[in-house]
């Protein structure tokens, strides 16, 4: 192999490494690509003219964009509610609820983190709220430290996989899949690893109750017309605004991009009905909603750069080339792909992953005929590949020794929180996740039917 046959793998390699220096994501993508543009113009295997193309992509593919005018919405409805104390209201019903089952507390988490991750998809703001709400009462109940940084970082990662998942909507115009589609493809897939979680902290907490001491029995109302009032007030208001955007999409009464504005619209309206919706409020979602869309755009804007000058320089072909080269049957190359994700989500945060790996792999997968006779189509392996590197993104929050989900909590843990207890408590819930990316990848269908029910 000459030099210049091997500047694609060269490329990967040097992004890798600076990565790690702490330079923005966006700069380092984009500063990649330029500078190996130029090296490839050197040995003549790259024009420079070809740099003008980068204008037409960004914009064209990027900035007019419309499936991804859901992304700044549904961000800005994550905020809204978490700021508006929804959430709040949620996590004292759930736990009323179920202060006579075993491990009440962190199942009530468990299941908050399924409701707000259908109306967030903003992990870092679900790990932090979940973590600033329940932890302390966790702690002061006597719950394992383990189990319950464990409980709180899993179910916070939820949102990016459950619609309104922003990486879905990334993934879908990627892969120039319907939104639509994805959003329910992930919906049992999610309620898959919801359900793992519910059933491992019930198991544990029967075998071992001291980890999760149990609720005083008179906590929360005291008779049936309080407990009452407290779900339609606490419970319906978030499960209606569910209801209303991803029902809209479902039942095709709007696109995803209109749906985003209705959960927009709706997260004020909720707020308005608190009574928290103030200017400074307001100010601050807006600034945060900025800022976060500005952060993820960026990093759009430097991976294009990136992926550009790496297709044009054949690094598509030389993955290719590698991977269907290498002897193996096409579930061996399945497996590997899935475990060369899984390896990234330990150092990498999840959008780059998504930006870089998934344009190469998915061409890879299209030939593979094994593949579409296992999942019942050719043209349902992209939506099922989709989900399947969806399902496995999500470990990449939890995984040491960049989990991001892991230092949003200690961020906010109390003192007594020690790192090794929350690497500890993470390590079922990874394994809980590499059981459902099994499940997915050996029934198809789990992923696939609630699409095929829908769009018939």
């Amino acid at each position: 192999m000459y030099f210049e046959d091997a500047l694609p793998l060269l490329m990967f390699a040097t992004l890798a490494v600076l990565l790690f220096c702490g330079y923005p994501v966006a700069f380092v993508l984009g500063g990649v690509g330029f500078g190996f543009g130029l090296i490839g113009w050197y040995f003549d295997v790259f024009n420079l003219v070809e740099f003008f193309n980068l204008a037409p992509r960004i914009w064209g593919g990027t900035a007019e964009n419309l499936v991804l005018v859901a992304v700044p919405m549904f961000v800005f409805m994550g905020t809204m509610l978490e700021r508006s104390g929804v959430a709040k209201d949620l996590l004292e019903c759930l736990e009323v609820l179920l202060r006579r089952v075993a491990g009440g507390l962190a199942l009530s988490v468990t299941l908050m983190g399924t409701i707000m991750a259908a109306t967030t998809g903003i992990i870092g703001a679900s790990v932090v709220m979940m973590s600033i709400l329940a932890l302390p009462v966790m702690v002061r109940s006597g719950y394992s430290h383990a189990l319950a940084t464990g409980t709180i970082c899993a179910s916070g990662t939820l949102g990016i996989l459950i619609p309104p998942s922003i990486m879905l909507v990334l993934m879908a115009d990627l892969l120039q899949v319907s939104v639509g589609t994805l959003f329910m493809a992930a919906v049992v897939p999610g309620l898959l690893l919801s359900g793992l979680y519910y059933l491992y902290i019930n198991v544990l907490c029967r075998i071992r109750p001291e980890m999760a001491p149990p609720l005083p029995e008179d906590a929360g109302p005291e008779g049936t017309l309080e407990l009452l009032v407290m779900v339609l007030r606490s419970f319906l208001p978030p499960v209606i605004l569910i209801f209303l955007v991803l029902g809209s999409i479902f039942f095709g009464w709007a696109t995803p991009t209109e749906a985003s504005g209705v959960g927009a619209a709706g997260a004020v309206l909720l707020a308005l009905a608190k009574r928290n919706l103030t200017l400074a409020v307001l100010r601050e979602v807006v600034e945060r909603t900025a800022l976060t869309n500005a952060m993820i755009f960026g990093i759009f804007v430097g991976a294009t750069a990136f992926s550009y000058v790496f297709r044009s320089l054949g690094g598509d072909f030389v993955v290719e080339d590698l991977i269907l080269g290498s002897g193996l049957h096409d579930w061996g190359i399945l497996i590997v792909i899935m475990a060369v994700v899984f390896v990234l989500g330990f150092f990498f945060d999840w959008l780059e992953i998504t930006l870089i790996v998934l344009p190469i792999f998915a061409p890879i997968l299209r030939q593979l005929g094994a593949m579409a006779d296992h999942v019942g189509g050719a043209e349902l392996i992209v939506p099922w590949f989709a989900i399947l590197v969806a399902v496995n993104l999500q470990t990449s929050f939890l995984t040491p020794p960049f989990g991001f989900a892991l230092f949003y909590l200690k961020g906010v843990a109390p003192r007594e929180i020690k790192i090794q207890e929350i690497y500890l408590g993470i390590v079922p819930f990874v394994l809980l996740q590499l059981v459902g990316l099994g499940i997915v990848m050996a029934f198809p269908q789990v992923a696939l039917w609630l699409p095929g029910v829908l769009l018939d």
